[in-house]
């Protein structure tokens, strides 16, 4: 029988290095799964969607794989030509008690 992928999650990050490679990739996770969604959304293909950014399709697959911590100017290039505002969030205690947040890209930025 199988286990829920909550629980073989729950299992692998008792591992200290799965754990640091799981944090470590947090982002790129995040990343692949919005793309994904919102390719479907919008009904795009990959091929289309790189067309939208400028960007190769193999980028927008490496992308989606979510194994690959993006770069800041990607997700600057994505924020800008979807439309799309990028949050940073500056978490200096841990517990979110005094975050900065500030706020880039979306429908109006400009293009450094």
């Amino acid at each position: 029988m199988s286990k829920p992928w909550r629980t073989l999650l729950a299992e692998r990050l008792e591992d200290p290095s799965f754990q640091r490679e799981w944090e470590r990739t947090a982002v790129a996770r995040a990343l692949a799964i919005w793309l994904c969604e919102y390719r479907g959304e919008h009904g795009l293909t990959q091929d289309a969607l790189a067309a939208l950014l400028g960007m190769k399709q193999s980028a927008i697959a490496r992308l989606e794989i979510g194994e690959t911590e993006p770069k800041l100017s990607t997700l600057l290039r994505l924020s800008r030509a979807l439309g799309t505002p990028l949050e940073l969030v500056v978490d200096r205690t841990g517990d979110l008690s005094e975050a900065e947040r500030v706020v880039v890209g979306g429908p109006q930025a400009k293009a450094a």
